[in-house]
């Protein structure tokens, strides 16, 4: 066996999920409740009734490509080309640091707390892996000096979710310029910066930073599935420069060959509506609204929420996460996740997914409340 493998943990997050009874409260898994867009479905499948459903380019389907490119239109990688579809966010991610690091002299640098397949995905491929710790006494705020200050010689690429899993942070215009600026000063070989917009549509604030917008080394990873309630679908995109899209086509093609054409079509029939990525966006608006009263309300000290659809809530009494998420998943009905999955910065807190019903919510917090 791959030692590599071997040496990785299952997935935490999916073993506590595993232990939900009937009547639980799910507030774990980051999995929207609404449902997808039929019509987006309907169409696909006229167009597959009529064309089949086989194999695409490699990168993707050209027309899909050149609408993703095209709607986002960051400087310099607004073209079909700068686009390779992928099998959900999760493949692009890991493509892009296949691709773009050196196990024998690079380094990935993670900014904590962090959706933990980063580092595994790092971990899986040998690549050296660091975390830059955001501070609890901030709020979690994304520390732009402290992301410069742990850049050294061996860092080559900076992983950055905005919106985050699973503090909801948003990286905010003006830091996004000053993190391009001070990578751009610092000379020598550029340090890449993976920018994960997985809930890029569900952001609650009015300036969210796209580093992309600012610095030309940036490889965007996004998906519709949070945006569009098809994480099934499976389709997700890599967003890059010239210099690097040939080579994360390459590896992606060895990878999965393409990503589904089905999956594909639905998603071009998504791009091809104006306002349908944002379509789900205003109940997410009304839901973080309403939940950041309960939460509020309960007492507990939370992570503002600039996006996403999380809350980060601190254990009342105790630092052990993991034991707390245990206790309520099996004594009180409650799935929670424990924090230190996200890194030792998060340890004494629950993440909750707040996409389950109002009363559920509000139920749930009093539950650990009460815990």
């Amino acid at each position: 066996m791959n030692p590599r493998v071997h040496a990785i943990e299952p997935s935490l997050i999916r073993a506590i999920a595993a232990k939900k009874k009937n009547d639980s409260i799910d507030l774990g898994l980051g999995e929207p409740t609404l449902l997808p867009q039929q019509r987006f479905i309907e169409a696909a499948a006229r167009w597959a009734a009529e064309h089949g459903v086989k194999y695409t380019v490699n990168a993707g389907d050209p027309g899909l490509r050149e609408k993703i490119a095209a709607h986002y239109a960051y400087p310099g990688m607004d073209q079909a080309r700068n686009v390779c579809v992928t099998t959900g966010s999760q493949e692009a991610v890991y493509v892009a640091i296949k691709t773009m690091l050196d196990p024998a002299t690079d380094e990935l640098l993670v900014a904590d707390p962090a959706f933990p397949a980063y580092a595994k995905m790092a971990q899986l491929e040998g690549v050296s892996c660091r975390r830059v710790h955001m501070r609890a006494d901030d709020g979690f705020r994304y520390d732009v000096d402290a992301i410069l200050d742990a850049v050294d010689r061996a860092t080559r690429m900076i992983a950055i979710a905005s919106p985050a899993n699973p503090t909801g942070r948003v990286l905010r215009d003006t830091d996004a310029r000053r993190l391009a600026d001070g990578l751009l000063a610092r000379g020598g070989p550029p340090v890449w910066v993976l920018q994960d917009e997985i809930y890029r549509e569900l952001t609650y604030v009015d300036d969210p930073g796209h580093i992309a917008n600012y610095y030309p080394h940036t490889v965007v990873a996004n998906s519709i599935s949070k945006s569009n309630a098809l994480t099934g679908m499976r389709i997700g995109w890599l967003i890059a420069p010239d210099e690097a899209a040939d080579a994360l086509v390459k590896a992606h093609a060895w990878v999965t060959s393409t990503a589904s054409a089905f999956g594909q079509r639905v998603a071009y029939e998504i791009f091809s509506e104006p306002g349908a990525l944002q379509e789900q966006s205003a109940w997410y608006r009304e839901q973080h609204t309403r939940v950041t009263v309960l939460l509020e309300r309960s007492g507990l000290r939370y992570v503002p929420v600039d996006g996403a659809f999380y809350a980060c809530v601190k254990i009342p009494h105790g630092d052990d996460s993991l034991a707390a998420a245990l206790d309520l998943v099996e004594n009180r009905g409650v799935v929670a996740i424990p924090g230190r999955i996200f890194g030792d910065t998060l340890e004494g807190w629950l993440r909750l997914s707040w996409v389950a019903p109002l009363a559920q919510i509000e139920e749930g917090l009093s539950r650990i409340v009460r815990l």
